[in-house]
């Protein structure tokens, strides 16, 4: 059997894997958080300067959180489960990685086959009640540049080419520490990310992603 081109393949998940923006979504339509997330997304302000604001003007529950994961379980992007199973089936490991909701982000993991080893994303902290404390502020997914450092790190761990599919500014500072990046566009077009990913896909079927990895 063929070796497949890509030892790696890394996702983001929001607006990539998944329809929705889940920060937007724990804010219940909140215009100013919407707001902030687009700026974040478009590189207009630094991910580190509106992320814990953002958290902190939700305050989202644990309940809330876990209502979220749901969510995103419902809105997968169009060829998404398929794309990650014939990656998988091609020998591809895959890894998620996003500064999404950690609790959130894993049963969405675990529905698509993935090991909880795969998802690197920002824990939530909550006290007794379930209502929200902090966020860990040690991880790298909260600040910019944080996605390099992660995906640097999984990779070094065994040898072999890696791609990264993302949809907006905080994936692309992935591309130094990849092979290939693809900017997905399915759900939401980022001017500065299609300019520079090394391919663009417009589709909005997941699947479109396959020629470039297989």
């Amino acid at each position: 059997m063929t070796s497949p081109p890509f030892r790696f393949v890394f996702f983001d998940v929001d607006s990539t894997l998944v329809t929705i923006e889940g920060i937007d979504e724990l804010a219940d339509g909140n215009p100013e958080i919407a707001r902030l997330t687009a700026a974040a997304m478009n590189g207009d302000i630094p991910l580190d300067e509106v992320y814990g604001k953002r958290l902190e003007i939700i305050r989202p529950t644990r309940e809330r959180v876990e209502r979220l994961g749901e969510q995103y379980r419902t809105s997968l992007v169009t060829g998404a489960e398929e794309a990650i199973r014939t990656l998988q089936e091609a020998g591809v490991t895959i890894h998620l990685v996003t500064g999404g909701v950690e609790q959130a982000i894993l049963p969405l993991a675990r529905h698509l086959g993935l090991d909880d080893r795969a998802v690197h994303a920002v824990r939530l902290q909550f006290d007794q009640d379930g209502a929200y404390r902090d966020f860990d502020r040690r991880s790298f997914l909260a600040r910019p540049g944080g996605k390099e450092l992660v995906v640097r790190d999984a990779r070094a761990r065994s040898k072999g080419r890696a791609a990264f599919v993302g949809d907006g500014v905080s994936d692309l500072e992935a591309r130094a520490a990849v092979d290939l990046f693809i900017g997905f566009g399915g759900v939401a077009v980022r001017p500065r990310v299609k300019e520079t990913a090394d391919v663009y896909v417009a589709e909005r079927d997941l699947r479109a992603v396959l020629p470039h990895l297989l």
